[in-house]
Order: C-alpha cells, then structure tokens, then sequence
C-alpha cells in the first residue's frame, strides 16, 4: 500500500514543463502555439520526431522553450529509439506531489522538474494489425512501451498533471488555459484522467485480442530463425 499522504491539492495548476510524444501529430500545429501564448513561461520537452515537428511549429521560437528529452535526462536515445523516456528524471516529474516534502526533496537532489502536462497517444497498433499482410513481427514492433508508461503515471496523478491522450480535446485545453491564465482545474485533469485509462485499456486490450488469435506456428513461421 503506498504510503504517500496527499494533504493538500490545487485546483487549477499551472501548466509550465509539457511532455509531448506523439505518434499522430494532427493538430500540433494549433496546440503549440496557442500554449505558448495562453501559458507564461511553458516549456516543451519531446522526442525524435514529435520534437521535430514542434521545432518546425515553433520557428526561431523553438530555442528559447523547446528541449530534447535526451538534454533533459542526460542519456541519449537508446536501442535504436525504443528507449527514450523511460527515465527516473521523467517519472519523477510525473509522479511528484506537490505538497509530499519527500518527493520535493527527490526533486532538488535529482534536478528533475514536476511535470505539468503529458501529450501523448500511441503507436498505431489496431490500425497496423488490420492490414491483411500484418506479420506478427509488424504487430510486435508496434506494441507501445514509453507511451502507456507515460499516459498511466500521469493519470495517477490527476491531482496535479494533465493526460492528454486526444487530439479532439486540445481545444478545450487551449480555451482553459486562454481563460485561466495558464491553468487546468482538477475537474479537468480528473476527466482527462478517466479517458487516459480507458484509451490504455483499449489499447491493451487490442494486443491481447490479437495474440490470443495466433498460435506458436505463426510465430515459427514469423521467425524461421528460432532456434529450438
């Protein structure tokens, strides 16, 4: 049983450190920029391509609020780009309660940032799978490790960090923000919360439907490299 002891919790909290890792990518180009207006002092951390494309998004504006991950954490992008943010320094930020002096002194030991927002959505697992040539290796490659951690650690922590796991509600984001000063309520976060669970268990459960459809032939077949 966790022993952490949430005493107190804000409404509205402001949104300054942004995660952002995406596979699809619509709608960036109206979310960053309408952020970086409604939110003083918001910095954007990203990986590989998402961070190309905000760059892209941001201009000459990019060098004074956007930040590569791997420059956040200290440790470059690993096994060819499947280790990005699976860090300590990311989940600290994620997990951290404000108000538990414990996770604030882990804060300034580690020099890790809480971590107010989290835009994230996954690797496009069903959509590749119902490709009539998906091999089991395509299903494979395709299962999301970084982004469910991520989009679960920030749902937990509803208390204080936005999940925001779909495009069709960066508006709504913006227009509180807009209105707000830069803020999300918690009524917000907490609803933002509940769609990140049911879209990882949505998610999860399309790779579980997929693998119980197989059998060890296909997977021999898959990889006639196996070596029995």
């Amino acid at each position: 049983m966790a022993g952490n002891i949430v005493t107190k919790i804000d409404g509205p909290v402001a949104v300054k450190n942004v995660l952002v890792s995406v596979s699809d990518k619509s709608g960036l180009e109206r979310l960053i920029p309408a952020l970086l207006e409604a939110c003083p002092g918001i910095r954007f951390y990203s990986t590989g391509g998402t961070y190309a494309a905000i760059e892209k998004i941001l201009g000459d504006k990019a060098a004074s609020c956007l930040t590569q991950v791997s420059e956040y954490t200290g440790q470059p992008e690993m096994q060819g780009g499947l280790v990005k943010t699976l860090d300590f320094k990311i989940y600290l930020g994620l997990l951290s309660e404000k108000y538990n002096d414990a996770h604030v002194a882990d804060l300034e030991r580690t020099g890790a940032k809480n971590i107010d927002m989290v835009v994230v959505n996954l690797y496009p697992f069903s959509e590749t799978v119902a490709k009539p040539d998906a091999t089991p290796e395509d299903a494979r490659a395709n299962i999301d490790i970084g982004g469910p951690c991520m989009i679960r650690a920030s749902a937990k922590n509803y208390i204080r960090v936005a999940p925001v796991v779909d495009p069709a509600d960066y508006s709504k984001i913006v227009d509180e923000c807009k209105s707000s000063g830069g803020k999300l309520s918690l009524e917000t976060r907490f609803e933002l919360a509940r769609k990140a669970f049911a879209h990882t268990a949505t998610y999860d459960k399309a790779i579980s439907e997929y693998l119980q459809k197989l059998n060890f032939d296909n997977i021999k077949n898959a990889y006639p490299e196996i070596v029995e």
